[in-house]
């Protein structure tokens, strides 16, 4: 595992983790990006890359940076090949304020081209002040607000996709924010839902998504520690994961 803080470097090691299992011989090699406001990116981090670990190869390198920051912008993204090594890049910060559109550009261009991702929670809130949609169709789902924590019983609507292979029908999720979710992109697909206690409507809470050359699998839960230490989220994220890789 390479875990690199831009901001102030702690320190660089690398952890080929593996299961028993693997879909291919060799090791998903995946980025995670984190960092920002209002959650606990320390312990989820850590929780996210071992908890993963269980269900899938993965060789990690982590970037941790912006603090507790609401608009930062990372110098990762100057370099064109920013993310050219890796299989899938997990997003998981929280930058809502961040609006630059040149900047934007920059991280969804990378995925266009093909590189696939994972999206978790906060992501869907950060650039959220930007008038650009190409993150929010990357994304593919667009969301500004969300109702109040709750644990939320999750129905399936797509049983027979892959990610959701034998996930149990009565799962409730841990204590979690239901995001509202305001438009659902025409090239993506909800896989479950969650209903909102305040107004009865019902809102993506899993779902996959095809951007130019990539795959995206996308939650909305993630705020508590909870839910990211809580079994049954670590593996419908490491099944996504894996769909949006190519091994599933």
């Amino acid at each position: 595992m390479k875990i690199t803080n831009l901001t102030l470097i702690a320190f660089l090691s690398t952890l080929i983790v593996g299961y028993s299992k693997p879909s291919e011989d060799s090791p998903v090699n995946a980025l995670l990006i984190t960092g920002g406001c209002c959650h606990d990116y320390d312990f989820q981090k850590q929780a996210l890359t071992t908890g993963i670990a269980q269900h899938a190869p993965i060789e990690w390198t982590i970037v941790q940076e912006g603090g507790e920051s609401r608009d930062f912008q990372s110098k990762l993204f100057n370099n064109p090949d920013w993310a050219r090594e890796y299989d899938v890049v997990v997003h998981n910060e929280c930058f809502a304020q961040t609006k630059d559109p040149a900047y934007i550009s920059k991280i969804v261009d990378a995925h266009r081209q093909g590189v696939s991702a994972v999206v978790i929670h906060c992501a869907m809130h950060t650039y959220r002040d930007a008038e650009v949609d190409n993150w929010r169709e990357f994304l593919g789902v667009t969301t500004r607000r969300h109702d109040h924590q709750s644990r939320y019983p999750v129905t399936v609507t797509a049983p027979n996709h892959p990610i959701m292979e034998d996930f149990p029908t009565d799962w409730v999720s841990p204590m979690d924010e239901l995001y509202i979710i305001e438009k659902l992109w025409p090239n993506a697909k909800a896989l479950a839902t969650g209903t909102s206690e305040e107004t009865k409507d019902t809102h993506p809470v899993f779902w996959t998504n095809e951007y130019g050359k990539a795959r995206v699998f996308g939650t909305t839960f993630g705020h508590t520690n909870d839910t990211i230490a809580d079994p049954q989220f670590q593996e419908i994220v490491s099944r996504g994961l894996l769909w949006s890789a190519g091994r599933l």
